[in-house]
């Protein structure tokens, strides 16, 4: 396939501005530095705290609206096997913020926190906030290649280049920015990105809606053809738990994700971050409308009209592709080409988040917390900076896996969704939950997940649930195994910590078996109160 000249110039002079914004910002981060009463970490992790609402409203949509999200909600539309019913992404994600802003973000940005580790730091310590980090740092990576393959599939369908060259580029330039600004240049060069998404996008559809290769999305003008409800889709019973799970999972999981509270900390206040959380939500929601367009028009399409051809996209196994080939197919060259700009500012703007979220939480938690304490602030910041080289590297060799956007977009979140989001609720909402009960629900969790099975790994189910079913030799749950995984989690984290609460304190348990120091030092700052008390009663 030719390489389209003018659309890889339009697509240069828009990663040369992105890159220019990102520069700018990265000086405005070192005035920051100079006049910020916080430390030079802080600016770049948080930006000093002073990210205006605006500007944190499209920062936060810029990095739900990905790659992931764009591409794979049109996949999941234009599929025959699932159709608008299963495009839960939009609706998800509005939960999510709205949830987020009601019940997280106060707790959080009260308490001046820098990274969603901290509160565990503060009541578990060290060595279990190193253990978190790990199912965090891989849902980071994946999320990295997520988009990122997304990108280098819509280049190569549209500007004819390969893939390879196209995730090298686009991750260099997100790995650049982030490097020199941290926060700062992540957040406004979010903000040009989220409105040229708008702009691009929304543009496509009523160009999209006049191909001749179209007869019509409405639900009436497609019952009438041989592919009947194909974009609608229909949830069948035994689907039903599957779907839950999936719903669930999108809604909740990224509760526990780092970029969600950068974005609350850096507020103002933890008024502004619930305002932002809850405008962002509707945003979100309002920049999935033009790939569930997409979708319905792709499945509604005459492709044999088109120079594609037939078979059509999901028969050649291009559905991950769907977006991109109704934009070079459908609508005219130049849109098309407005369009893998929209897609490239979608992969940017969530990959600096995930860059940023990782690196962060290695450097104020693990590094300047246990293996550098001492370290000095430009140190720490060159750690930031090759924390964010290094988890962009990792999430470039993983994008040429080939496997379908939506599932890496999906795999990338269980983690966070089995494993932290429990012990992060425990840990913000129940003074109970001590070590103990942290680190069996971490291993619960963690074991119920690698037990249900996940093809993409190549690890067979142990666990076969009910409803499962055997495909093409592959074997996939439809019983909402992730959300068991989540809540047995939640369960064992307050059970156990309960039980050991109670175990010690009746002296049920050995004072020696207290490995952990979670009662001694507890009990005995109890018995002093108490004794001060009493000392004092005594002197009145």
């Amino acid at each position: 396939m030719a390489v389209n000249v003018p659309g890889l110039v339009v697509v240069v002079i828009f990663y040369v501005g992105v890159l220019a914004i990102g520069i700018w910002a990265s000086r405005k981060s070192k005035k920051a530095e100079k006049s910020c009463a916080g430390t030079k970490s802080e600016v770049t992790i948080v930006g000093g705290r002073n990210i205006s609402v605006l500007v944190g409203v499209f920062t936060t949509t810029a990095t739900w609206v990905g790659g992931g999200y764009i591409l794979g909600t049109a996949e999941v539309v234009y599929s025959p096997k699932q159709g608008l019913i299963w495009a839960i992404a939009p609706p998800a994600f509005f939960i999510n913020l709205v949830v987020g802003g009601m019940f997280f973000a106060k707790p959080m940005r009260s308490k001046r926190y820098l990274t969603m580790l901290d509160p565990f730091q503060h009541r578990y310590g060290n060595m279990f906030t190193a253990a978190l980090l790990l199912p965090a740092l891989v849902s980071d990576i994946l999320w990295v290649s997520c988009i990122l393959a997304a990108l280098g599939g819509t280049m190569s369908v549209i500007l004819g280049l390969s893939s390879f060259i196209s995730i090298f580029i686009s991750a260099g330039i997100s790995i650049l920015y982030t490097f020199l600004g941290g926060l700062y240049s992540v957040a406004y060069t979010d903000v040009i990105q989220l409105f040229f998404m708008f702009f691009s996008l929304f543009l496509c559809i009523p160009f999209l809606a006049l191909s001749p290769a179209v007869t019509g999305v409405s639900p009436a003008a497609h019952l009438n053809q041989s592919n009947a409800n194909a974009w609608l889709g229909k949830l069948e019973l035994a689907d039903a738990g599957k779907w839950i799970d999936e719903m669930m999972l999108l809604s909740l999981g990224t509760l526990a994700y780092q970029a969600l509270y950068q974005r609350i900390l850096s507020a103002a206040s933890s008024a502004q971050a619930q305002i932002t959380c809850f405008a962002a939500a509707v945003a979100v929601f309002i920049m999935g409308i033009p790939s569930v367009v997409i979708g319905a028009v792709a499945a509604t399409a005459d492709w044999n009209q088109t120079a594609y051809g037939l078979p059509a996209p999901f028969e050649r196994g291009e559905a991950g592709k769907i977006l991109p080939l109704a934009l070079q197919y459908l609508t005219p060259t130049w849109l098309s080409v407005l369009g893998i700009g929209s897609v490239a500012a979608a992969v940017m703007s969530s990959m600096d988040s995930a860059l940023l979220s990782s690196a962060s939480m290695f450097t104020q938690n693990i590094y300047k917390s246990t293996l550098r304490k001492q370290a000095s602030e430009r140190e720490l910041q060159w750690v930031i900076r090759i924390c964010v080289l290094l988890v962009g590297l990792a999430g470039m060799g993983l994008a040429f896996s080939g496997e379908s956007v939506f599932a890496l977009w999906l795999l990338s979140t269980e983690l966070l969704y089995c494993i932290i989001l429990p012990e992060f609720i425990c840990v913000l909402f129940f003074s109970c939950a001590n070590s103990y009960g942290a680190i069996c629900g971490y291993v619960v969790g963690l074991l119920l997940r690698l037990l249900s099975g996940e093809s993409m790994l190549g690890i067979p189910p142990v666990l076969l649930f009910p409803g499962w079913r055997e495909e093409d030799g592959v074997i996939t749950q439809h019983f909402p195994y992730r959300t068991l995984a989540m809540l047995c989690s939640l369960v064992c984290i307050l059970t156990v910590s309960k039980m050991m609460d109670v175990g010690f304190r009746q002296h049920l348990i050995p004072q020696s078996w207290d490995l952990l120091g979670v009662f001694k030092q507890k009990m005995e700052a109890e018995e002093e109160e108490e004794e001060r008390v009493y000392m004092t009663q005594l002197l009145s």
